[in-house]
């Protein structure tokens, strides 16, 4: 069994938010690199966020291009991937666009939060228990089996951290905005933990594009290069 190639993929601030918390919230990216976060999604098998953020952004995460889409068809695969979202308590709203909009989708949760995903996802969700808590090693084992050969992970914050806690992570995606966010209690790409190698590991760095202000870094920790 093959594990997915994982691309985690965020857009920061400067100073290093991927949101802010005002009531007018200001995208960070811009429309070439939507355009181009739209192509990496359509060469996913799956794309995955965090619970907190179907909650938050209330995502539809589509393949937004019709040609994208039928250039998917073409090849045999779903007019849409999978989409996957990550819950402890399985307490998620089943009004959410998340539910509505595209194809398939999967949800991951805890033994303790089976039934009430399953009991308010019934219909719109396969709902799967990795165990007492969640095991995001298990998790992509699980996706390795079902066929998905790329997983795209958008956030938010925690999922992100436990990717990299984890050294799951084959790519990292950061789209880096010319603005500050300046707020304390905004989110980060990524919360204290303990990583593999600590401080002293580099990753190696794949390229760097301009797409218009923004600047694109893609890292891949476990390339020849990276320490």
């Amino acid at each position: 069994m093959n594990r997915p190639h994982v691309l985690l993929s965020v857009a920061v601030s400067v100073d290093g938010y991927i949101d802010d918390r005002s009531a007018d919230r200001f995208p960070l990216s811009n429309a070439e690199d939507f355009d181009q976060v739209d192509r990496l999604r359509a060469e996913s098998g799956a794309i995955l966020v965090g619970a907190e953020t179907v909650r938050r952004d209330n995502p539809r995460l589509l393949v937004n291009s019709p040609d994208r889409r039928a250039a998917r068809m073409a090849a045999g695969r779903p007019e849409y991937p999978l989409k996957v979202t990550v819950t402890r308590s399985g307490d998620l709203d089943p009004e959410l666009l998340f539910w509505h909009h595209g194809g398939e989708k999967l949800v991951y949760t805890t033994d303790s939060g089976l039934p009430t995903a399953s009991a308010r996802l019934a219909g719109l969700a396969d709902v799967v228990s990795l165990g007492p808590t969640i095991d995001f090693a298990a998790l992509v084992d699980d996706l390795g089996r079902r066929g998905v050969d790329r997983l795209m992970v958008e956030g938010g914050g925690r999922v992100h951290t436990a990717f990299l806690a984890a050294g799951l992570a084959d790519e990292v995606r950061m789209a880096v905005a010319p603005m500050l966010i300046g707020q304390a209690s905004a989110p980060r790409f990524v919360l204290p933990d303990e990583f593999p190698g600590g401080p002293a590991r580099r990753f190696h760095l794949e390229d760097v594009t301009a797409l218009g202000d923004v600047a694109v870094l893609r890292y891949f920790p476990k390339r020849p290069g990276a320490s």
